[in-house]
Order: structure tokens, then sequence, then C-alpha cells
């Protein structure tokens, strides 16, 4: 029974393929080995690039903390944000306000196209386009109404996209210019009116004076 199996299956093999029944098993033996070995090399080496690339990827893709509030601080402290400290939000800070640009690392971070704007207050760069060391800073004296309205727009842009955190604090002693004005207006003011007061009690004597004399000269005639 066997016999006669693989006889029809030899006859069966040459009426459909052309090739002798060993040609047709060594043409399939080939073709399977072919196989296995495509498949163990490409195979293989997606899982092992699977393997060591979620790490990565994980890594990379790890949600961003929340944005921390920390209200009111100095310049120094603000350069310590300039995302070289990776345990730390990555800030700039436009016109003394802070924002958390940590979601934009790739542009504010270090290696990135903006990375210099990073802990400062880039308001006077921003304003002017500008990358040099020299107008990295919160100055806007002298800037043109242009800058300040392309400054206008990167603030609208930064409130839109980021956090605010915190603000710049102010150095101690900066003079405020309303109160240095005050005092002025009184001081100049008060030598007027003294002087005032001083005339009008001279003039009253010197009248006081002269109709006493006209009286006495009427008495003699």
């Amino acid at each position: 029974m066997a016999v006669e199996f693989m006889e029809t299956l030899k006859q069966a093999i040459t009426a459909y393929t052309g090739l002798s029944p060993n040609a047709f098993f060594t043409v399939l033996a080939a073709g399977i080995a072919v196989y296995y070995i495509v498949s163990t090399l490409f195979g293989g080496s997606s899982d092992h690039h699977q393997q060591h690339r979620p790490r990565s990827f994980e890594e990379d893709m790890q949600p961003l903390p929340p944005p921390v509030q920390l209200g009111e601080i100095s310049e120094e402290d603000l350069s310590t944000y300039d995302g070289n400290d990776p345990q730390k939000p990555l800030l700039m800070a436009i016109k003394s306000q802070i924002y958390d640009v940590s979601q934009s690392r790739m542009f504010y971070g270090p290696g990135g196209p903006y990375a210099l704007f990073a802990g400062k207050d880039a308001s006077r760069a921003l304003a002017k386009m500008s990358f040099e060391e020299k107008d990295l800073n919160g100055d806007l004296t002298g800037l043109g109404a242009f800058e300040l309205d392309a400054l206008q727009d990167w603030e609208y842009k930064f409130m839109s996209k980021y956090v605010k955190v915190g603000t710049i604090k102010k150095p101690e002693g900066a003079p405020e210019a309303s109160t240095a004005a005050e005092p002025t207006e009184p001081t100049a003011a008060e030598p007027s009116t003294v002087a005032a007061h001083v005339a009008e009690p001279t003039e009253a004597k010197e009248e006081k004076e002269e109709t006493s004399t006209t009286g006495e000269a009427g008495k003699d005639e």
C-alpha cells in the first residue's frame, strides 16, 4: 500500500512539475533552508532591535512632571534652569515672566537652536531677533516699535503654549520713579509760601507807619 502511494506521488510530481521526484525534493529542501536562514537573520535582528529599542524609547517618551511654581526668584537662580541639570525643569523668561519650556527641550535644551535663551530673560534678544550675548537680558531700553511688537508676539506665543511658573525678582535697592518724584514738588513750593507770609506783615507795618506819620503832620498844622 505504501509502495503504491509513493509510486503515485512520484508520478504526480513528474506530471505537475516536470521534475523528477529527487529534483523536486531537493528544490523543496533548499527552499525550506533559505526560508529558515532569512527568517533567522531578519527576524532575529528585529527581535534584537525590539529588545533594545523600548528602553531608550520609553526614556525619551516619559511623561514630563507637572510644572512647579517657583514664585519670585533672582536671575542667578534662573540661570540654574538652563537644561544642563536633567533633574530640573527647563525655564526661560520674557519681560520678567518665567515659563516652563521643558516640553520644547529639542529647541531650548542643550544643543538646540535656541539653547542660549534658556535660563535667562531673553526679552531683548527676542525683540531684536539677536543671538548675541550682549542682548541676552530683559533690558528694553532703546527698542523701536517694530521690535516691541515682535517681542509682544513672542510673549503671546509663550502665554498660550507654556505654563508660567514665576517672576524674576527685582534687585534690592532699585529706585522707583514714582517715589523719587513726590518729595520734589512740596520742597520747591515751601520757600514761596514762606516768603509770602513774611512779606505780608512788612507791608502792613509800612502802611501803619505811613498813616501814623500823616496823622502827626496834620496835628502840627
